[in-house]
């Protein structure tokens, strides 16, 4: 079992950043991916960015050039560095890993990130 737990979120004007991290526990040594999604009220889950353990990264076209996904390279921490944010980017942002063997993903509880003025 691994078990995800988010910080960071918050209210931030437009044009600021945030940074969230997911702090990761449990079995972790079967991780591969790294990720992180986020829904906006009455939207489904999308995925924003995301990184493999090899290092590989992919972003969504809203975020590309904004965001910026990191790890501390350890599976138990990673980040997301979230600059310029838009009204748009207002969503409960969650963390998200992938591991081998195992069918379903595991998933934190969320973070509120509200952006506005």
């Amino acid at each position: 079992q691994v078990q995800l737990v988010e910080s960071g979120g918050g209210l931030v004007q437009p044009g600021g950043s945030l940074k969230l991290s997911c702090t990761a526990s449990g079995s972790l040594d079967n991780i591969y991916l790294m990720a992180w999604y986020r829904q906006a009220p009455g939207k489904q889950r999308e995925l924003v960015a995301s990184l493999t353990t090899g290092g590989r990264t992919r972003y969504s076209d809203s975020v590309r050039d904004r965001f910026t996904i990191s790890s501390d390279n350890n599976k138990d921490l990673w980040f997301l560095q979230m600059n310029s944010l838009k009204p748009e980017d207002t969503a409960v942002y969650y963390c998200n890993a992938e591991a081998w063997y195992i069918n379903d993903p595991y998933w934190g509880q969320g973070t509120q990130v509200t952006v506005s003025s």
